[in-house]
């Protein structure tokens, strides 16, 4: 790739609710430009690129690929599209950072991966909440052991979502629908950032009647301590998150995956923290993405190709317990 402009240009692909989000926050980056957008319908990639300042609005992802101004690209696209698009824009030499999942099982995730060493780009898998400052805060006390040794994990991402259209990204297994990879990531996510891999896995899941999971509990079984985990389309919860450890407690406040602070319990004593967000909370990932590009980096230390691959093996190893199934093709 050319030698790097002042400001790391952007493209995007996939212009649902998460793009917007992601393009509200790139605004507030003041090395980062969104420079180009592609929908395969081209008046929504024109509104999309009026709206957000982007210079390019492209009727196919392909003509993004192509773009010589366009240094990284974010993938937004379904679930099941994500290895396929995130794989084709590195071929083209462009980093890439991939909404989460990154992939849909850990055979496509491999691939990524591989394409990224092969092409010497980088690529991260948009997970924002490792990225958040409260969460950043706590793993790194958890590590230092202000709570003792950790002896549970309680964490879930509950919103109703049965009213969706049963086509659509939420309820359809044939675009790797359900709760699991669309939100029960996240639990699971906070389980391996602080617990690393499980010994053994416990999981059980409801379906919906187009064949979609809609609701599953997970419990993740160290020699130490356990991970208790729910995600659900099938009701709210207040999405809080219980870190206890043998000297003291954390409650992270919800929304505990985009949390702006927490209270630490030691002793009978309460401490709150309080970490305010720059924007929605996405800036955080956008700014490692771009250390990373200007180290000459293919991959974050913070959130790495093993993670990222380590995440979803254990989501693909709850998908053969709880028996949730993707009628789909997969890489080869």
């Amino acid at each position: 790739m050319a030698e790097q402009a002042k400001q790391i240009r952007w493209g995007i692909i996939g212009l649902g609710n998460i793009a917007r989000e992601l393009a509200r926050d790139l605004a507030l980056v003041p090395d980062a430009e969104l420079v180009a957008v592609a929908s395969h319908a081209a008046e929504r990639a024109e509104d999309f690129a009026q709206e957000f300042g982007a210079n390019y609005a492209f009727g196919s992802y392909q003509e993004l690929f192509e773009c010589e101004e366009v240094d990284v690209v974010y993938v937004a696209t379904y679930h099941h599209l994500h290895a396929r698009y995130s794989i084709e824009a590195m071929k083209y030499g462009k980093h890439v950072l991939c909404e989460k999942p990154a992939a849909i099982n850990a055979t496509e995730a491999e691939a990524m991966i591989e394409a990224s060493r092969t092409n010497e780009v980088f690529f991260m898998e948009a997970l924002w909440s490792r990225f958040n400052p409260s969460l950043r805060k706590i793993k790194e006390m958890v590590d230092e052991g202000a709570l003792g040794t950790l002896r549970s994990v309680q964490a879930d991402f509950c919103f109703y979502g049965l009213d969706a259209d049963p086509k659509g990204r939420l309820l359809n297994p044939e675009l790797a629908g359900g709760s699991l990879l669309d939100i029960g990531i996240y639990p699971v996510f906070l389980s391996y950032l602080l617990l690393g891999m499980p010994e053994k896995i416990s999981a059980q899941s409801r379906f919906f009647h187009t064949g979609a999971e809609i609701q599953t509990s997970m419990i993740l079984h160290h020699p130490w301590a356990q991970s208790v985990l729910h995600s659900s389309f099938a009701h709210t919860s207040d999405n809080r998150a219980n870190i206890c450890g043998e000297e003291g407690q954390i409650i992270v406040d919800p929304f505990w995956f985009q949390t702006t602070g927490f209270t630490l319990t030691r002793e009978g004593k309460s401490q709150p923290f309080s970490f305010p967000l720059n924007g929605k909370g996405y800036t955080y990932e956008i700014e490692e993405v771009h250390q990373c590009i200007r180290g000459g980096k293919t991959e974050s230390e913070l959130w790495s190709h093993k993670d990222t691959l380590n995440l979803i093996s254990l989501l693909d190893r709850i998908r053969e317990i709880a028996g949730i199934d993707f009628p789909i093709a997969t890489l080869e």
